[in-house]
């Protein structure tokens, strides 16, 4: 597409005239800047950041292929189709095509006129692919996902490895990978395993600013998600559950209450699953409830809500699940509905590994629930644990738009918990202090002779839960410490005063009442100061489109784009350039189709 060496100009130009975008965001025009110079690049950006733009644009520039390596045939799709739409040339091989469309794509890249190639790591390994490439000018190898090269990972495949061996036949190509969730370590493994230097590192902020989250205490969780399944009617959204049955009860449930709503895991037919997953992608199914076998490939970018039934078993994947929500940049709403009975069952899955894998399982673990029992802002906490420095009011989460909860003197249960943690021997967890407190007579207690302590029995007015939270709050707040591996507790300095009643412990009670965080709907409406009218009109002509080409809305246009129309109200097909997201290609193709409506609505008629 550009004559002699690509440059940042002609970037810019396919940004706004294919693309239909005024400006780059975040760090795609550095990162644009060092693949067309041929540097090898690791990108770390959040999802909804606009990764795609990174690799897309340098292989309309380049005059050879660009291979995209992605780990799902569902994502593939998606972005084919989408790319399609902006009349770029692109194709996929995978198991999902007959014969005749394989042999088609393998024509049209022998003939040089496909821009990008996606596959899955196994098909770039076959033979016949190679065999294909070899008389192919491969100018850009991407690999998204990067995340799965690293076993530091949260996902990670050992077939990816396999690409850093696979590079080697592609010369004359730059690498590009890209991932949304990397720690520091992984990034560190994936540069290692590429050979990218430090300096072509791209790591974009981690904080999704239109997602508000959310914390509840866990209390009725099927009425506390018909409350905000209420506060989102007419809206897209995932619920998150722990285990296939729970998944199926909790669809059920929604369903005999009249919901558009849809299973998905993997217990569940390939094709039925296949099926659920397109009606909700299609706007057809308002809500999917899953386990975490749904998501990764899912490009809907009007995913208004995103709630966790029960706790995810790590941070990486929540902040992973919650990135589904709010792809388009309006904002959307996170749930995590929490108890740390949730955690317990997790615990007990994590006990049945091999012991190093166990060990790292519980630190992650450990720092969910910390997260989710904290008083910190949410955002701070999150961002803080991917090594990125956040302000302490977000304005934009439970704790910073409620304000943190009452505090109650509780210096006496403290003083009883950390006098039993001193009497026996500053080694034991929480857990096996609470059966000491509480009087119990199990075989470890009495065999320890820990029966025959002044504690012994001190703590029976108050449940395992509220000492369990107890001890939370004081390993939080740094009057004990807790071993990261055997989570044994020991005193600090910082518990000295307050054993010798020389300073009060004030935290949150120890009976929670589970009252829910107040409504975000009016921070969060996605729609806010156009005519609501007008853009459920677009919408429907937008379904429409959609449904007479076998595509999913977003692929016409996006809720951001039907928003800029409403609030921009072009009048001609020049006007219409000027719109969010509205290129050259969609304007002739779908320019006609919009237009009586906006020129309507501004004459009053």
């Amino acid at each position: 597409m550009s004559d002699g060496a690509p440059t940042l100009d002609a970037a810019r130009n396919i940004l706004k005239t294919v693309f239909g975008y005024q400006e780059f965001r975040l760090d795609q025009e550095k990162i644009i800047a060092s693949v067309l110079a041929k540097q090898d690049t690791l990108v770390i950006m959040p999802t909804g950041g606009g990764k795609s733009l990174c690799y897309q644009i340098p292989a309309l520039l380049f005059e050879g292929l660009t291979i995209v390596v992605s780990p799902l045939i569902s994502l593939m799709q998606d972005q084919v189709s989408q790319l399609t739409q902006l009349g770029i040339r692109a194709v996929c091989l995978n198991s999902s095509l007959d014969l005749i469309e394989y042999e088609e794509n393998v024509a049209a890249i022998r003939s040089g006129k496909v821009k990008m190639l996606y596959l899955a790591p196994e098909t770039l390994f076959l033979a016949r692919t190679q065999a294909l490439l070899k008389g192919v000018r491969v100018d850009c190898l991407t690999i998204d996902e990067a995340h799965c090269i690293s076993d530091w990972g949260h996902d990670f495949r050992p077939e990816y490895r396999k690409l850093v061996e696979v590079r080697a036949k592609f010369p004359h190509a730059v690498t590009i990978a890209l991932t949304a969730t990397a720690t520091a370590q992984v990034r560190a493994d994936i540069r290692e395993q590429l050979a990218i230097p430090d300096s072509h590192e791209f790591v974009a902020s981690f904080d999704r600013k239109n997602l508000v989250l959310n914390v509840l205490p866990k209390t009725s969780p099927q009425s506390q998600v018909l409350g905000i399944l209420r506060e989102h009617q007419g809206e897209s959204g995932i619920i998150y559950c722990f285990s296939k049955a729970q998944v199926d009860d909790l669809a059920a449930v929604l369903d005999s209450r009249g919901l558009s709503v849809r299973p998905y895991h993997a217990g569940l037919a390939d094709s039925l699953r296949a099926k659920n997953q397109e009606l909700f992608i299609r706007d057809d199914v308002q809500i999917i409830v899953a386990t975490i076998a749904f998501g990764m490939g899912i490009n809907k970018p009007n995913v208004r809500f995103v709630i966790h039934y029960d706790l995810p078993k790590n941070i990486e994947s929540y902040y992973q699940e919650i990135g589904r929500a709010g792809r388009d940049g309006l904002k959307a709403d996170c749930f995590l509905l929490y108890s740390h009975g949730d955690s317990q069952k997790i615990r007990f899955f994590i006990s049945q590994k091999e012991e190093t894998e166990r060990r790292v399982a519980e630190r992650q673990l450990a720092t969910l629930v910390h997260y989710a029992e904290s008083d910190r802002c949410r955002r701070f906490s999150l961002l803080q644990y991917f090594g990125e420095e956040a302000g302490e009011n977000c304005g934009a989460c439970d704790i910073c738009m409620n304000g943190p909860r009452d505090k109650v003197d509780l210096t006496i249960p403290a003083q009883k918990f950390m006098s039993c943690v001193k009497k026996t021997g500053e080694r034991f967890g929480a857990a096996y202090l609470i059966e000491v407190l509480r009087g119990a007579k199990t075989e470890k207690v009495l065999m320890n002779g820990h029966d025959k302590l002044s504690t012994y029995g001190i703590g029976k007015d108050f449940s395992k839960q509220a000492w369990s939270l107890l001890a939370r709050q004081l390993v939080q707040q740094g009057l004990l410490h807790q071993d990261p591996e055997y989570n044994g507790l020991s005193l600090t300095a910082a518990a000295l005063p307050v054993l010798k009643s020389e300073t009060a412990f004030f935290g949150n009670p120890l009976e929670i009442a589970g009252a829910p965080a107040r409504s975000s709907r009016e921070r969060t409406a996605a729609k806010a100061d156009i005519d609501n009218g007008l853009f459920e009109i677009l919408r429907k002509r937008r379904k429409e489109l959609a449904d007479e080409q076998n595509l999913a809305p977003y692929m016409i246009f996006s809720d951001k784009t039907l928003i800029d129309m409403c609030a921009k109200l072009p009048q001609t097909r020049e006007e219409l350039l000027n719109v969010h997201g509205v290129a050259e290609t969609k304007m002739r193709r779908y320019g006609d189709e919009f237009l009586p409506f906006l020129r309507a609505h501004a004459n009053g008629s």
